[in-house]
């Protein structure tokens, strides 16, 4: 049984890259296979690295993360794992440096379910800031309706098995994907939709900040729009063939 982690990054100045190094030989003891998205606006030490033999690189042009994470999933199917594991770089990294044993604990328990949201304890929840969490509690809420379970939902990873990929790559095309990739596989898969919770998705500042400085009236509008689209995908999502 092959689990291949699935990471993307759009990282212009290159802070991710030393910490992605000093975690490499780890992951690589953890996954089969890791493959990356690069977007085509991040630091040039990001292509040498995409060199290295223990990982599937590509360089993608910057259209945005539902863009980059539909790719990487593509680069994953073109291999031969049979589960995978998907989760932003820099949420990567914050598990890997704060709690690796659940890491190790979580990949192990990926391949029980044809697809699992991974969210927050409420402890690692509530160390993300306040616009996050009271926007991400609305969409959490709807989604949590629409799924007949309590889940976090906006945490940026989940896992799933080679057949929830394919119906991923042939039916995602929201702007947002964090419930619509669930969503197709509860209302269009028709298979189980778990949840987990970890205690490594929470927030550290130096990593998981915004790389933009902008005023906050503009952070807390920017968020709630993201909240809207992901919201609403969770309740369109699979309607039209479905009714």
């Amino acid at each position: 049984m092959k689990i291949g982690l699935l990471v993307v990054t759009h990282d212009p100045t290159g802070r991710y890259i030393n910490q992605f190094k000093v975690h490499k030989s780890f992951l690589s003891s953890l996954y089969d296979d890791i493959y990356l998205t690069v977007s085509d606006r991040s630091a040039e030490t990001w292509k040498e690295e995409l060199q290295e033999a223990k990982m599937v690189g590509k360089i993608i042009p910057k259209l945005g993360v539902a863009h980059a994470r539909r790719e990487v999933v593509k680069l994953g199917l073109a291999g031969e794992c049979d589960f995978f594991h998907y989760v932003d770089l820099d949420r990567l990294l914050t598990w890997c440096t704060a709690f690796p044993e659940e890491l190790e604990k979580t990949v192990t328990k990926i391949p029980d379910n044809p697809f699992t949201i991974l969210g927050r304890t409420e402890r690692a929840f509530m160390t993300h800031p306040e616009d996050w969490r009271e926007t991400e509690k609305i969409t959490n809420k709807i989604c949590s309706l629409v799924l007949a379970k309590e889940v976090d939902i906006t945490a940026g990873s989940c896992s799933f098995s080679r057949e929830s990929a394919t119906y991923i790559e042939k039916l995602s095309k929201n702007s947002m994907t964090d419930a619509e990739w669930p969503m197709i596989i509860h209302r269009i898969a028709r298979k189980k939709v778990a949840y987990l919770e970890c205690e490594g998705l929470e927030y550290h500042s130096e990593v998981n900040n915004m790389t933009i400085s902008r005023p906050e009236v503009e952070n807390w509008l920017g968020i709630l729009k993201l909240a809207y689209i992901i919201s609403e995908s969770a309740v369109k999502t699979g309607k039209e063939l479905n009714g």
